[in-house]
């Protein structure tokens, strides 16, 4: 049943082949790998003016300068990504660049915020998108933890179909918007060029605001800055663009970044114009979009379901970039070899559904408040900038490929600008960013602990080129059949460790629940096999384990004596359909778990099938 709903839910398993048939075009990879930053358009400009409206509603003119700013760090990281792709196109983006130039612990930080940073991108966007929705439909407001999960794990769905026929789904959503957006934007300046929609703004551009202060301002940057989030993830994503990749990556980077520079642009200038002021419950999108399509019509309803959809399919940049990376710390032996597993549908599963349950425990511990995520966000995001655009500072210095001043001089400005906003957000929102001063050391712990086990496991395993490898010779086999009671299925086992065992000793565990009962089976089982021996063990605490285990450790601790092998066979039944699995107990499984602990035991399981 279950291979049917995974059939149903996920689709028919692809060949190794037909991985070519995954790879993206231009027109599909902005779908996939560019709806994070664009959606950001639906909070950056509202992350700026929560922040200035502390002050008064006079001070949000200065939304204009901070996001000329923040229009100038775009530019900065277009162009470093744009060199990073195609000084490393096997993707992997700042984790490759801060590991070639930083070293690896470098490169661990850079990947492991990222990795922290991918679960905060689907946990800010469907939490964004949660809000778009609640804005329309208030009275869904207290549900939104659940529409959040709800469509964290539908994207999950999506994208364990694979890479492909993910960005086919997404092509609506993201163009929508990009349509809807750009209708908004244009309707806007037409109707205040020819005068239909009045200036509002509290304070005109230039006005002196009392109580003013750059360390406001800067706060003001680094909320904005979440409009910069995603830039990243076509780097990380080269490989999977069709050839040729690096020139089809980069193209589609610089189409991104235009669209996303145009669009809040026009929306933080449109938010100025209007005079909109933002509140808990209405977004500044929502209010700019009711001002301009004339109330809540259906110009209006059209942006509010684009938005929601954006901002739910942004979580997709995660999905996208989150396996990538994992695989390539797996690769390097600093994360779970799981996670270089192909799915059915060639996608790297296990990275898929650990981002989504990730992703869920964010949601949960922030109360799915997008406010509370953003700082710690944003945090995600710069450390690897910095590390990636200072590391490509060392990569032109070391290479002198071309115009490497001009190339480094850009990556320059960018990792300036990135460590301040890192340094402003620990020292302006701690209370928000804390956590990533204790997830990273602990995540560091965990690379390294790692790769140390990788590496012990390798010199273990390793056969040395010269070095003939000594096997011992066992002169006997001891076989211990574990015996529950006299059935088919102990007939079976016991001709079987016959057939493998010079010494078959079968083991029985009573308890003082039914002391008649030991003396039953040991009399079947004697009349069954008088040729083997049966051991009764009397249990009074009621456990199996605990007995058969140090009876265990004597028979092999005899057996190694007299060089004989110990194996320890388990039977067990096998019920026709797996669900009925849950109606019997896991005795069998417990056992096989506690003696794998043991060094010189070999475990062995003998199944007998039912067949009704």
């Amino acid at each position: 049943m279950w291979r049917y709903l995974k059939r149903l839910l996920i689709g028919k398993p692809l060949k190794t082949l037909d991985e070519g048939g995954q790879h993206l075009t231009k027109f599909k990879a902005l779908a996939l790998l560019s709806s994070d930053a664009l959606s950001s358009v639906a909070y950056g400009t509202e992350q700026i003016t929560t922040v200035l409206v502390t002050l008064s509603a006079a001070a949000l003119w200065y939304s204009l300068p901070i996001a000329g700013i923040v229009l100038i760090l775009l530019l900065a990281i277009t162009l470093s990504y744009r060199q990073i792709i195609h000084a490393y196109p096997t993707g992997g983006g700042a984790y490759v660049v801060a590991s070639t130039n930083w070293g690896r612990n470098g490169g661990l930080v850079a990947g492991g915020s990222l990795l922290v940073d991918y679960m905060l991108t689907v946990a800010v966007s469907t939490t964004s998108a949660t809000e778009a929705i609640t804005s329309a439909i208030p009275t869904l407001y207290k549900y939104s933890i659940l529409i959040s999960v709800v469509i964290v794990f539908l994207i999950m769905a999506m994208n364990l179909r694979g890479m492909s026929e993910s960005a086919n789904l997404l092509t609506i959503p993201v163009y929508f918007f990009v349509g809807m957006m750009a209708i908004m934007i244009v309707w806007g300046f037409i109707n205040i060029l020819t005068g239909h929609i009045a200036y509002h703004a509290p304070a005109g551009i230039g006005t002196a605001v009392p109580g003013m202060t750059v360390v406001l301002f800067i706060r003001a940057f680094s909320a904005g800055s979440s409009s910069l989030t995603g830039v990243e993830a076509i780097s990380n994503s080269v490989p999977n663009f069709n050839k040729p990749r690096s020139k089809n990556a980069a193209n589609t980077l610089v189409i991104m970044c235009l669209i996303l520079a145009s669009f809040f642009a026009g929306v933080t200038f449109l938010s100025f114009y209007l005079g909109i002021v933002p509140n808990g419950h209405v977004t500044v999108l929502s209010q700019i979009g009711s001002t301009i399509f004339g109330g809540h019509g259906v110009g209006y309803y059209l942006l509010q379901l684009s938005t929601a959809m954006i901002l739910a399919v942004a979580a997709n940049t995660g999905f996208s970039a989150f396996p990538i990376l994992a695989f390539n710390l797996a690769k390097d032996k600093f994360m779970p070899h799981a996670f270089m597993d192909r799915g059915d549908r060639l996608g790297y599963s296990n990275g898929i559904v650990v981002l989504a349950l990730g992703a869920v425990v964010l949601i949960c511990i922030f109360h799915g408040q997008t406010t509370l995520l953003i700082p710690l966000y944003a945090v995600g995001v710069f450390v690897p900038f910095t590390l990636s655009q200072s590391g490509m500072i060392i990569h032109w210095f070391r290479t002198r490929d071309g115009v490497w001043l001009g190339k480094s001089f850009i990556n320059l400005v960018g990792a300036l600008i990135s460590l301040s906003l890192v340094v402003f957000l620990f020292w302006q929102h701690i209370d928000n960013v804390w956590p990533y001063l204790i997830i990273m050391p602990l995540l560091l712990y965990m690379f390294h602990k790692i790769h140390e086990h990788y590496i012990k496991v390798a010199k273990q395993l390793r056969v040395a080129g010269k070095t003939k490898v000594q096997i011992k010779d066992f002169e006997g086999s001891t076989v211990i059949v574990l015996v529950s009671n006299v059935t088919r299925v102990t007939s079976g086992a016991i001709n079987y460790a016959r057939s493998i065992g010079d010494y078959v000793i079968a083991m029985h565990v009573s308890f003082d629940e039914n002391p008649g009962k030991e003396h039953k089976t040991a009399n079947e089982f004697k009349a069954e096999f008088p040729d083997v021996r049966f051991v009764d063990i009397h249990s009074s605490y009621r456990s199996i384990a605990t007995p058969t285990l140090r009876f265990v450790d004597v028979i092999a601790k005899r057996a190694t004596a007299r060089n004989y092998s110990t194996t320890v066979l388990v039977p067990q039944f096998v019920p026709k359909h797996p669900w009925q699995m849950a109606l019997h107990n896991q005795t069998s499984l417990r056992l096989r778990t506690l003696l794998n602990s043991r060094e010189n035991i070999i475990v062995s399981t003998y199944n007998y099938h039912l067949k009704e």
